[in-house]
């Protein structure tokens, strides 16, 4: 068994409310970056069990998914695309990770983080209103911060699972 290095820097225990949530989405992000640290692309292809196609190379595609549909979608361009579907509401297809590779599918997940945290670094608080295309509901930025957040804490569990399948490697 190895003890997975931990570098990532904690949420504020002090904190105001956006900071706090900043912080920990962060967390979160981080998280599941270092469950993927230092795999190859056939490790980070290793499934869970048949029939699942739960991989840690298919959460990091489908938190790409989950990113953009949450902020870019709800705040800037409702009608941007699904990230690895050509349906509008697929969130199925990123966990076909059998033709991706771990470059790919960090690219397209770091660019659509970035592309969350400037909309959020934008926003002149929470309380912005944005438009959840799937639901045809208005939700405010502190609800898909928080909405979000449950997502990484849910699949970042299954991270946890899966990374220590693969090579033994535990801890945060």
């Amino acid at each position: 068994m190895m003890i997975m290095r931990d570098d990532r820097v904690g949420p504020p225990l002090l904190g105001g409310e956006r900071e706090t949530l900043r912080a920990f989405l962060d967390y979160h992000r981080g998280t599941l970056a270092m469950k993927c640290a230092g795999l190859s692309d056939e490790q980070l292809r290793e499934r869970s069990m048949e029939p699942s196609t739960l991989s840690l190379l298919a959460l990091l595609r489908h938190m790409a998914e989950v990113e953009r549909a949450w902020f870019r979608r709800v705040f800037e361009d409702e009608a941007a695309p699904m990230v690895w579907s050509e349906k509008p509401f697929d969130f199925q297809a990123a966990y076909d990770a059998s033709a991706s590779t771990g470059a790919e599918a960090f690219a397209a997940w770091e660019a659509e983080v970035e592309s969350s945290r400037r909309i959020e670094r934008e926003a002149a608080s929470l309380d912005l209103v944005g438009r959840q295309p799937r639901w045809e509901k208005d939700v405010s930025l502190r609800m898909v911060m928080v909405h979000v957040l449950l997502e990484y804490g849910r699949h970042n569990g299954h991270a946890d699972l899966l990374r220590e399948g693969v090579d033994g490697t535990v801890g945060a």
